[in-house]
């Protein structure tokens, strides 16, 4: 089998697939993340997701197949990781109560074939309402920092997730059973031992 690279440095991916048991290494793209407003949020985490796989591709010496992935929060628009405690509180008091979308792109790519194969996964999350202090309360354990829409469903953010609707594993940041899907059906990889 040839050698997977997974393009990222979050922890959060690393973990789903070790998870797994899955033999991978990392290498991190360093691609500065660029949004445009006048493009649809799938586009948006496919153009993403391309761009860090090919970034790693170009920095790599062997064959291999490189896996990335880009995730976003939307409601009335992106909604990126906060930058500082007041971007942290309006996400959480814009999000409270209602439903947004988080998309996830996935690209894979072969190294030296070039082939690539790029998609997008989608899941509907309702965040419950909120009191002033519980989203402080939230803020207060750190969790809010590096995760798009300024919290994280398999952490604390549990609790304040009302529902979900579709993949559970795109809101954490890989949705893996579309990855399963693109590596198997194109390389005959599985996660599956």
């Amino acid at each position: 089998m040839k050698k997977v690279i997974l393009a990222s440095s979050s922890p959060r991916r690393k973990e789903i697939l070790k998870n797994l048991d899955f033999e991978f290494e990392t290498f991190e793209s360093n691609l500065r993340e660029r949004v445009r407003d006048d493009e649809s949020p799938q586009q948006i985490v496919m153009a993403l997701a391309l761009e860090k796989a090919l970034n790693v591709c170009e920095k790599i010496d062997e064959d291999s197949i490189i896996i990335a992935a880009d995730t976003i929060v939307f409601k009335d628009g992106v909604l990126g990781k906060p930058r500082n405690y007041n971007e942290a509180y309006n996400m959480l008091l814009a999000l409270q109560g209602s439903e947004h979308y988080v998309y996830s792109g996935l690209a894979v790519v072969e190294k030296n074939s070039f082939k690539k194969y790029v998609t997008f996964e989608k899941t509907k999350v309702k965040i419950k309402k909120l009191s002033d202090s519980k989203i402080k309360k939230y803020i207060e354990t750190g969790e809010v920092w590096d995760k798009a829409g300024a919290y994280a469903i398999q952490g604390y953010g549990s609790i304040i997730v009302e529902y979900i609707e579709g993949d559970y594993f795109n809101v954490v940041g890989l949705p893996v059973s579309k990855l399963e899907d693109l590596l198997y059906k194109h390389f005959n990889i599985s996660l599956l031992k």
